[in-house]
């Protein structure tokens, strides 16, 4: 059986894998759009977007993991893209794109993002505890018919 101290350093070590592989996606990505390659010119049409726009959303997506990776920022930053990663998705539904390739690759971005940031932050599982749900419930709360009842 693991200690406290092996879990939390497991935690840890899986958390910073996660987040490797995803922060190399988004530098990728915005790397990509900051040079405006032929790709991203053909892909910002596509979605409707003017050519010159594609520079600025890699400018963007860079500060954001920037932000992302730096720890006392990580939090921000992942909620910083979290917003971008929404603007993707809105950007692949206007245009009707295939539902599990492609309008939903930035959620999955997303959920990694937050899963490696959750494993590696302790304050930020501290404010967000995943608990199993309670078998029972506390004496003093007694049953929705008995609140209802005492009303």
């Amino acid at each position: 059986m693991q200690s406290a101290s092996q879990s939390s350093h497991t935690s840890l070590r899986v958390g910073q894998v996660i987040t490797v592989l995803v922060a190399l996606f988004l530098l990728f990505d915005g790397v990509i759009h900051v040079l405006n390659i032929s790709a991203v010119v053909d892909g910002s049409r596509r979605l409707g977007f003017p050519v010159d726009s594609a520079v600025w959303i890699g400018v963007v997506e860079l500060v954001c993991l920037a932000l992302y990776l730096i720890p006392r920022t990580s939090v921000l930053g992942a909620i910083l893209l979290t917003g971008y990663l929404g603007g993707a998705v809105a950007a692949q539904v206007r245009i009707e794109a295939p539902v599990f390739s492609t309008l939903l690759f930035p959620v999955y971005t997303g959920v990694l993002l937050w899963v490696g940031l959750y494993l590696r932050d302790a304050d930020l599982r501290e404010l967000v505890p995943l608990r199993r749900a309670s078998r029972s419930l506390p004496a003093a709360a007694g049953s929705s018919a008995e609140r209802t009842a005492a009303r």
